[in-house]
């Protein structure tokens, strides 16, 4: 993602750090306790630093992440002195981080110690070889016992072993600019209960507020996971194929997933949910309710809608992730202090209304240590800074993230910090979760690519269902079930 997730925000007492001796002899006599080696095969690696490989915002302006990682490492050397911290930024897009993070992976001589890993990919890459399980390590930190049990499901593997610590999570829903709303003599307090609900206020806008975008929905391949998840699979799990009434297992909400069958372990084919999600796609694009498409298929759309649309008042409703706020912040690249007051939130609802009559789809990033890490004892000493309760509090606010710590989650500070935070977490016990597998990252390509067929118009809905199916025949070894 972040599907990156996540306005003044106020800090908390406990969000701020002081180092004290005490502190930094414990810390130095765990160090020791760990027996920290070099554990790894590294050309030239110095067994007194630790590599920190994460992703960089593409937008220069967006320094979330950047900021709160100098501020760890400064915290680590302080507590460890003789111990440095090298941190490794990959400047990217998505898709293009998640390759150079996986050829860094390949080689002791390129792999970091610490690599920051979308849940989505990670199963694909513990396939590979390329993570360390890290379960020796968590049985003996305290803390992990207050990580909630659907995050220590998204970093854990088929074979029952855990290669992540999450950093937090995130939620979707529809944003809507509630001036634009006024004008289109549409509700302040909107709240749509089926997909037709939220095609006729776009309807409205493009006929009574011209100049507008009615509605973005992330489409195609150069939005990558964006299109996948925010997109597609807000749509396609509340169809009839993937609503159910039943609590949310860690994978899906309820007991049916529309995209991968459990019980026989393979992939969803020919569903009407799909094509019906599709029909949605291209009925957003047919009728110009969305972006031109040469923006939707902008490979920067996100950064348009962050940074240019919505603070712009240009987008009328936008389906999108909790994290938008890191973008406009004080002191962020797109400041934006009013919009907690211009914008307005509702949540996705299911495509007739049907139970549970509303969706969100989870998703979020872990911390993994490489299998060819160096340094790994020094790596998971690492996390467990980054990870303390008032660390973990302070990145969840800073980056618009969703609490995993259950401590962090009840903490008043926490939730009273930002607009909408509430309304997010209120989300997770019943959102959805990607059954990220192996071959979910080949089959994501297949959803944008049938997404971008019915966006352009170049294909209608049953062509795109059918190429979906085809591929999705022969990326998963034709692991697939027809519904």
């Amino acid at each position: 993602m972040p599907v990156r997730s996540t306005a003044v925000r106020t800090r908390s007492t406990a969000a701020r750090i002081r180092p004290s001796a005490p502190r930094t002899a414990l810390v130095a006599l765990a160090l020791a306790a760990t027996g920290l080696t070099a554990c790894g095969s590294g050309s030239g690696s110095d067994p007194d630093t630790v590599k920190v490989s994460f992703k960089q915002s593409t937008d220069n302006s967006v320094r979330v992440m950047d900021t709160f990682l100098a501020d760890i490492k400064k915290q680590f050397e302080k507590a460890n002195p003789g111990k440095k911290v090298e941190l490794i930024p990959i400047k990217a897009p998505d898709s293009e981080y998640y390759t150079k993070v996986q050829q860094m992976l390949r080689s002791p001589k390129t792999a970091p110690d610490l690599v920051y890993e979308d849940t989505f990919l990670i199963n694909s890459d513990i396939t590979s070889g390329y993570l360390k399980p890290l379960d020796p390590y968590l049985s003996q930190w305290k803390d992990w016992d207050q990580f909630i049990d659907t995050a220590k499901t998204a970093a854990k593997a088929e074979d029952g072993k855990t290669y992540g610590v999450p950093d937090g999570t995130d939620a979707r829903g529809l944003w809507f600019d509630k001036g634009i709303f006024a004008k289109a003599g549409l509700p302040s307090d909107w709240q749509p209960k089926t997909w037709d609900d939220v095609l006729t206020a776009a309807r409205t806008v493009k006929r009574k507020v011209p100049g507008v975008t009615p509605l973005n929905i992330y489409a195609g391949k150069p939005a990558g996971e964006a299109a996948a998840m925010q997109g597609f699979q807000m749509l396609l799990y509340g169809t009839s194929d993937g609503s159910s009434d039943g609590a949310g297992d860690g994978s899906s909400n309820g007991t049916s997933d529309p995209l991968y069958d459990r019980a026989s372990k393979k992939w969803v084919a020919g569903s009407k949910g799909f094509r019906d999600a599709l029909a949605f796609v291209e009925t957003v694009y047919k009728e110009k309710l969305g972006p031109d498409v040469s923006v939707a298929l902008d490979p920067n759309i996100q950064t348009i809608v962050r940074g240019e649309l919505l603070p712009k008042g240009k987008l009328a409703i936008d389906l999108d992730g909790s994290w938008l706020p890191q973008d406009w912040q004080k002191g962020a690249g797109h400041e934006w202090p009013e919009w907690s007051e211009k914008l307005g939130l509702a949540y996705m609802p299911t495509q007739n209304g049907q139970s549970p009559g509303k969706v969100s789809m989870s998703g979020g990033w872990t911390w993994a240590i490489p299998d060819k890490a160096a340094n790994p004892d020094l790596a998971f000493e690492f996390i467990k800074t980054m990870q303390t309760k008032a660390n973990a509090q302070k990145w969840y606010i800073a980056n618009s993230g969703i609490a995993v710590r259950k401590d962090v989650a009840e903490d008043p500070d926490y939730i009273s910090a930002q607009p909408g935070i509430k309304f997010f977490t209120d989300l997770v016990p019943s959102t959805h979760y990607r059954p990220a597998f192996p071959a979910y990252p080949k089959v994501s390509t297949a959803i944008q690519e049938a997404m971008e067929g019915v966006t352009t118009g170049d294909v209608s809905v049953e062509e795109a269902a059918r190429g979906y199916d085809d591929t999705l025949k022969s990326v998963t070894n034709d692991q697939v079930i027809e519904k």
